[in-house]
């Protein structure tokens, strides 16, 4: 685990100041630049001693065998893995004949900087060789969000007493080992060496390597050029290898003098261009960003970040570890899927090979209302690659004797990857948690064209599948059995509320999106009978509740089950899943995340604030936490419900989950539902922003901690900025002009904004109801009003 502080606390950097070996695997992902197309750990330039090695293009994949203890009909066959792809990252230096490696000689200094405003990874070094030759490296990286295909690297070596020899050594390295991966050998022989050599090209000051994957059949190609500034004379060569190219610049130095490389890698990869169509396609990227050079790919970038982060920053005064953490969070957020461009966002991103690069149902629940209210564009990207797998999603529900799209629980290209049917098939909720973002979507850009052409034919599938998912009773309620929700201790249940509540929802909302658009919804095949019988089950969808309680059942018969004996449930022991079968955790009321206390977040609308207070105390005294999305959604409803310091503790948990590595697991990546989930603690959560039905409301409340919470969204080309102090809070409109006009509900009164007039209104004193809420036996969060 990264020992608390581990970065000190700065609004606007992650800084390392000292290197730690033990951490590498963590600070890589820590460190981690991506774009949404390329993806590069924070490993060192020199490439030794590293914890993980990681290069990722978006989708980029092999296929491998997926094992099945006994088979079954429906069961998927094949799994997709993320590639480590060429390297572009390696710059070795030797001084005097001697490898600079940190593990030999003198490390007197060593520091690595994250800048979120620049979007740039720094690391200045001062080394003494066992020979005694000292010198100072200084290196900045990038990954360009203008130039989706680049990777730039500025690379500065002086030294800093004597004269020396200088050899700097810049690779592109194909199949690099990796440690082991996979206990299975057939997987393990899969991912070992997966990119099969089609060209090799080099020239005197780069070249460019073309790969193939043996499966999958996926080309890529990476090139790389360098632009060299030394005093004095010095030798650049190039030599390669179908698996490598290496670059070597050669010079003597005298104290005072500096060797100064620029590095330009590109990467490109399809499924069905050729290969010299591929290598012309990153000669011209290599073109483009020689064109502007090292200072104009580095204004690019702040001038890109500079737009994002005015309408998209969060102002937090009172917790700096927080405000840290929560720009951290919408940085990667943003690294996630800013230029995805109609690819999936995995749920590490592009940081790390965790849960094999898959992306899941995180991406539309946690990453997808952060990016709707401040990147939309890259929002919309993503459902329009869900669109895109249509196809397959019908497939996949026809295997399962099911109408309309079945999408997968997780997946790279499409295709159901998941070899637990319980946690993965079951899982139907993922396509109601599509349509939740195809609604959040439209509704906050008033982008009806996209519904058109991409969301209407979401909603519609998923619809179909709801209502051939689901039955009548006798009694003539709807019911959805055999599904799991999003608590995976819970499985294979009848009635789970978040499933049927977001099912409910998308049933609803395809019929609105077919009155919208009723010739397109013709086109579909959809009539006035299937559309009054989509209403007919939303209305009667069974929401089981226990009356001896008082409280909602997170599905059928969930109370009745036998309590989790928490009290002897030694803290070691967990999470839970790797330490107790199945078996046992899903016939007890344990529960490893938020499931019914999401349904109260996303379909607050069904709740009363009575039920809410009382399903909160009930649920959060058995939630254990034992995944990444739990806090987050947790901070929401502990705020809605007043009970605003555990709100900041729940906050704390999610902001921090890897900047102290809180699960342990931050070295296969950082996790990017959390990160996104930060904002929403504070936006959803303390700040209190809902969008049901249309209409966008706020109830702001601050823990005693907190002073002050600033955030802005995007809201049908407006932008709205939120200004939060203890007493009361400024809506006020950052640009429309004197015309435009924003309604919003207040703590449930309506008011007009507009540019011209801000609007600042008090805020009530917050009113609890019901029991106070407790959390199992040594699993309540760490409080922040004590720090």
């Amino acid at each position: 685990m990264i020992r608390e502080r581990a970065y000190p606390v700065d609004p606007w950097h992650i800084r390392e100041t000292r290197l730690d070996l033990d951490l590498l695997a963590q600070s890589e992902s820590v460190f981690a630049l991506s774009n949404g197309h390329i993806g590069i750990r924070g490993n060192l330039d020199e490439g030794e001693p590293h914890g993980l090695p990681g290069s990722y293009l978006n989708s980029f994949y092999e296929l491998r065998p997926l094992p099945h203890a006994e088979g079954g009909y429906g069961f998927p066959e094949s799994g997709q893995t993320m590639v480590n792809v060429t390297n572009a990252k390696l710059m070795r230096l030797l001084v005097n004949d001697e490898p600079f490696d940190v593990r030999y000689g003198e490390l007197r200094s060593h520091e690595r900087c994250l800048d979120m405003r620049a979007g740039t990874l720094e690391r200045v070094v001062e080394w003494i060789s066992p020979s005694g030759q000292g010198v100072r490296v200084r290196t900045i990286r990038l990954v360009s969000f203008t130039q989706r295909a680049v990777v730039a690297i500025l690379y500065e070596v002086e030294p800093l007493e004597g004269s020396a020899r200088l050899i700097l050594q810049s690779e592109l390295v194909a199949n690099e080992q990796l440690p082991p991966m996979s206990k299975d050998p057939r997987v393990a022989a899969v991912l070992d060496r997966p990119l099969q050599a089609e060209e090799m090209m080099e020239q005197r000051t780069g070249g460019i390597l073309v790969h193939r994957t043996k499966a999958s059949d996926l080309r890529m190609a990476a090139a790389m050029e360098h632009l060299v500034d030394t005093p004095g004379r010095h030798a650049i060569t190039t030599e390669g290898h179908p698996d490598w190219l290496r670059t070597t610049v050669a010079c003597r130095l005298e104290p005072g003098q500096k060797l100064r490389v620029v590095k330009l890698a590109a990467y490109g990869w399809s499924s069905m261009r050729s290969l010299p169509a591929l290598r012309d396609q990153v000669g011209a990227a290599l073109a483009s960003a020689r064109l502007d050079g090292w200072e104009g790919l580095v204004q690019q970038q702040q001038e890109y970040l500079d737009a994002f982060w005015d309408h998209s920053d969060v102002k937090v005064e009172g917790d700096p570890e927080v405000q840290q953490a929560v720009r951290f969070g919408l940085f990667h957020t943003l690294q996630a899927g800013a230029r995805a461009e109609k690819r999936p966002i995995g749920s590490k991103g592009l940081t790390g090979p965790g849960y094999d690069g898959h992306t899941f149902w995180d991406a539309e629940t946690f990453v997808l209302p952060a990016l709707t209210y401040t990147q939309p564009s890259a929002a919309a990207d993503v459902l329009r690659w869900r669109h895109s797998t249509l196809d397959l999603a019908r497939e996949r529900a026809q295997t399962l004797g099911l109408q309309g799209a079945a999408f997968p629980w997780r997946t790279i290209r499409g295709q159901e990857c998941s070899g637990y049917w319980p946690a993965g098939t079951a899982g139907f909720h993922i396509a109601a948690d599509i349509a939740d973002a195809v609604r959040r979507y439209v509704q906050a850009t008033g982008d009806y064209d996209f519904e058109r052409e991409v969301g209407l034919e979401l909603l519609v599938e998923t619809a179909r599948l709801w209502r051939s998912l689901g039955h009548h009773d006798r009694h003539g309620r709807f019911h959805i059995d055999g599904v799991t929700g999003p608590d995976e201790y819970t499985a294979v249940v009848n009635d789970n509320i978040y499933t049927n509540l977001m099912a409910q929802q998308n049933l609803m909302t395809a019929v609105d999106a077919c009155k919208r658009h009723p010739d397109l919804a013709r086109k579909f095949g959809v009539d006035d009978e299937e559309a009054a019988s989509w209403r007919d089950a939303a209305a009667a969808v069974h929401l089981p509740y226990d009356k001896e309680l008082g409280v909602h059942q997170q599905c059928e018969g969930f109370t009745r089950l036998q309590e989790w004996d928490f009290e002897n449930t030694p803290p070691e022991a967990y999470p839970l899943l790797l330490n107790f079968p199945y078996f046992d955790l899903y016939r007890k009321q344990v529960i490893k995340q938020a499931d019914l206390v999401m349904a109260m977040f996303l379909r607050g609308d069904a709740f009363t604030p009575e039920e809410k207070s009382r399903n909160f105390a009930y649920y959060d005294a058995r939630t254990v936490r034992d995944s990444s999305l739990s806090a987050c959604v947790q901070a929401v409803l502990a705020a809605e419900t007043g009970h605003l310091e555990l709100a900041h503790d729940y906050l704390g948990e999610a902001a921090l989950m890897d900047l102290h590595d809180l699960h342990q697991n931050a070295r296969d990546g950082v996790h990017v539902a959390s990160l996104a989930g930060t904002w929403m603690s504070l936006v959803a959560g303390l700040g209190g922003m809902r969008d049901f039905n249309g209409q966008l409301s706020f109830a702001p409340r601050l823990p005693s901690r907190i002073n002050n919470l600033e955030f802005s969204l995007l809201w049908r080309g407006l932008r709205l900025r939120v200004a939060v102090t203890a007493d009361e809070v400024t809506y006020s409109l950052r640009n429309g002009g004197g015309s435009a006009r924003l309604t919003l509900i207040h703590h449930g009164k309506e008011l007009e904004v507009t540019q011209v007039q801000p609007v600042t209104m008090p805020i009530p004193p917050a009113v609890t109801v019901g029991p106070a809420p407790s959390q199992p036996h040594g699993r309540a969060p760490v409080r922040r009003a004590v720090h």
